[in-house]
């Protein structure tokens, strides 16, 4: 079997900082995540709802948001194959709307990690920030994951 190309829970270092790539949010992510979804808020939806709005226009679902974030750490590859489970989203906060166009990356330190011997892994607190292309913190939050031990 090939080695996972994830980081195995001994390889996280506390302290440790890691960036996504950007990915930009479009009309159809919100189009599709209102249909997944079923929130059809106008302030997602309706251009012309939007315009009289606080922010003037249709931004982005908040979980839509935190849905993109997950997918840019896990692209970074640390969690491919070593992943054991998604535990905790802890003190989420939406800070920023995001908007379509908006180009957003997430930044991820790793805060904290706790050994679970009887599990084969452990715990891994890692602090993230969705940051978009203006460098404005859009969201922010930690997760907890648990991580496989390197293999004996």
């Amino acid at each position: 079997m090939p080695r996972p190309r994830g980081r195995y829970f001994e390889e996280f270092e506390t302290g440790e900082r890691i960036v996504s790539a950007g990915r930009t949010v479009t009309e159809a992510d919100i189009v599709a995540y209102a249909g997944l979804s079923g929130d059809y808020n106008q302030i997602h939806t309706d251009a012309e709802y939007s315009k009289n709005t606080p922010v003037g226009q249709r931004v982005a679902h908040g979980l839509l948001g935190l849905s993109i974030a997950s997918g840019l750490a896990v692209q970074t590859g640390i969690l491919e194959g070593t992943i054991i489970t998604f535990r905790e989203v802890n003190e989420w906060r939406f800070l920023n709307p995001i908007f379509i166009g908006d180009t957003i990356r997430v930044d991820m330190e790793v805060m904290e990690k706790k050994s679970l011997r009887r599990i084969g892994g452990g715990l891994v607190e890692i602090k993230l920030e969705v940051i978009n292309q203006q460098s404005e913190v859009v969201q922010r939050g930690t997760w907890t994951v648990l991580v496989a031990s390197k293999p004996e």
